[in-house]
């Protein structure tokens, strides 16, 4: 069955009923809008627009996945802020011709991923559209402490890292040079891959790479500690770590300097450069979709795993890579 077989309300009925939700939801999706507990009186909002062929490939990423990720670029916003992530909500356009199967796949995608924060999806909002389109705002909660900004780093702070770096640039790469393919099988319906077809991942080389593109995963808990151990500016690195701590240098009126060589640069990083015939050090330098976390914190502070120190902040402006003339780029979206 396709969702313009169900209808609009067959469509919204169905959506509902896949979705549990947490304690801030006080009146979820079925009115005009939905009610939620702010205790804080303040409210941590972020939104992302994802277009299919744009954000995300359907022969690249099953329904389940791009829910799953969707939802995980908006939750890591709000942690970046130090904030609880609460609640999301979600615009999907669609085809008439998608299957209520990839419908389905996607719902428990946004499910799941909030259910890892304790967050819910409230509600949201459906049309009919040529390609697939997601408008996903997030909400959060402070719970009292002050948001971590952007404007905060000083000179002499650390600046330091949790979560991965590099795996979802070289799962792209990968994916890019034609290093795994989607073809119909007998996967389930969490793992179905374009509208109308139930798909499954065969051949290819570096499963952890390519999953890593297609299913990122942040370090949820990290955020509210990073505000617990100090930190002076954070943000979601999800368009590189150079480009992102550039935006850190330029609010706060700051440099920073990263040293590469404070880079733990794993295994299989390694070996998919080599694979390719790249520098695995561009990918952790370049590559923003594992959204990690980048912090600054006070010189004094002994940061504990998984926080690592890759630099510090300086006077001047900018982000200088240490041996290297001029710092790379990130993702761009309008130049990308």
């Amino acid at each position: 069955m396709t969702v313009g077989e169900l209808g609009e309300f067959g469509v919204v009925s169905r959506i509902a009923g896949r979705l549990s939700h947490g304690a801030s939801v006080l009146l979820g999706p079925g009115d005009d809008a939905a009610v939620l507990a702010a205790p804080d009186q303040r409210v941590v909002v972020t939104t992302d627009l994802l277009l299919e062929g744009r954000h995300f490939r359907l022969d690249w990423s099953s329904g389940y996945e791009i829910g799953r990720k969707a939802a995980a670029q908006n939750l890591s916003d709000v942690i970046a802020m130090g904030a609880t992530p609460t609640a999301l909500f979600v615009g999907l356009g669609m085809p008439p011709d998608t299957t209520i199967a990839w419908l389905d796949a996607l719902t428990d995608g946004f499910r799941d991923e909030c259910a890892l924060v304790g967050a819910s999806v409230a509600g949201g909002d459906i049309a009919r559209s040529d390609t697939i389109v997601l408008g996903v705002t997030a909400l959060g909660d402070l719970a009292g402490i002050a948001p971590i900004t952007r404007s905060g780093a000083r000179p002499g702070d650390q600046v330091a890292i949790a979560g991965r770096l590099g795996y979802a640039a070289a799962g792209l790469a990968l994916l890019s040079a034609g290093k795994a393919t989607m073809e119909a099988g007998t996967a389930t319906t969490g793992a179905g891959g374009a509208r109308g077809e139930t798909k499954g991942w065969v051949g290819g080389s570096f499963p952890e790479l390519l999953l890593a593109h297609r299913r990122p995963e942040p370090p949820y808990d990290q955020g509210a500690r990073a505000a617990a151990l100090g930190a002076t500016a954070m943000v979601d690195v999800s368009d590189g770590l150079v480009q992102d701590l550039g935006h850190v240098a330029e609010a706060s009126g700051v440099g920073v300097v990263v040293e590469p060589a404070s880079f733990r640069v794993s295994a299989i990083l390694v070996e998919a450069a080599r694979y390719l015939g790249v520098d695995p050090l561009d990918w952790i330098l370049t590559g923003g979709e594992d959204h990690a976390l980048a912090a600054t914190f006070p010189p004094e502070v002994r940061l504990p795993p998984p926080w690592h120190v890759v630099g510090e902040v300086v006077q001047g402006q900018g982000v200088q890579v240490k041996g290297r003339a001029e710092a790379p780029g990130g993702w761009d979206h309008f130049r990308g």
